[in-house]
Parts: structure tokens; sequence; C-alpha cells
């Protein structure tokens, strides 16, 4: 049975100050295959966290650029993971937006239901967000600069 262990927000948000405006040679950049964003979400939430769910298929890790799973570069795939984890490693729930903190984050979608970027929470002050992302990279975006037609907002813990 996996245990509840610390989220570290600030090596999250730390490790989105550092990569927002660069690529981490130790994963794959997904920016010529349909975007970065998510991949870079997982990069900050395994910053937190330090736990993989290496279960085949549905889990959530990277090791190299051909064995790794869909929800680490995939937005509607690690909504999937993040919402239905029980196990090891990242696992999330719908927040509402007052509750989020850096660490957490945030899927943007189109008017038809369909979510297509992932940024990352890096501060809430008085309500208004402020975001790291990848693909459009970005460092303390607000979040009301972004025009989309969907939001949901996740708030990311941790097991092992």
């Amino acid at each position: 049975m996996a245990s509840e262990i610390y989220y570290d927000r600030r090596a999250a948000y730390e490790y989105a100050r550092r990569w927002a405006y660069g690529r981490n040679p130790a994963y794959l950049n997904f920016d010529g295959m349909g975007g970065d964003c998510t991949n870079f979400a997982s990069q900050c939430i395994f910053a937190g966290c330090k736990v993989m769910n290496y279960t085949p298929v549905f889990g959530w890790y990277y090791i190299n650029s051909s064995n790794r799973t869909p929800s680490w570069a995939g937005v509607q795939y690690l909504y999937n993971f993040l919402i239905n984890n029980k196990g090891a490693g990242p696992y999330g729930r719908l927040a509402a937006k007052e509750e989020l903190e850096a660490g957490d984050i945030i899927q943007l979608g189109n008017e038809n239901g369909v979510f297509y970027h992932t940024p990352v929470v890096v501060d809430n002050i008085n309500g208004e967000i402020f975001v790291a992302a990848h693909t459009y990279d970005a460092f303390y975006k607000p979040l009301s600069e972004y025009d989309y037609a969907a939001i949901r907002y996740i708030k990311i813990g941790a097991r092992k």
C-alpha cells in the first residue's frame, strides 16, 4: 500500500525556474511532436515528488525517449494518471483556483472540452495565478494572459 509523502513544492518551483527557458538534456524535447508542455510539467512534478510509477502503459515514468509512459508527455494521459493514481508517484485532484500553490498544474482546453496545454503553477497571489510552461516558453506568466475556453486546476500530492 502506497503511503503519503511530502511533495516538495519549492523543488518543483525551482525546477520550473531553472528550465522554463531551456531544455533539460536528460529528457526528450517534444516541441516538434505536438509540444513540450506536459513533458515539462512532468519534470517539475518529478522534481517535487522524486517518485515515478513504473506500472507499464498506465503508470507515469520516463527512463529514456523510447521507454516512457504516455502520461509523461500527453495532456489527457497525465490528467487520467493523476486523477486515478492510487499507487506510488504523484496524484492529483480537481481543485478550486484558490487552492493552487507552486507545483500544482493547470490544463487549458478548447470549446469542445479537448485539453491541449499543461502549465505549472509557480505562484498564486491574491487569486492571480502565475505559471511556467514549455512549447511557448514562459516563467511567471499571468494565467490571465492565456486564451482558453476550458480550464481545470489540479492539486498535486505524492505517495511512495
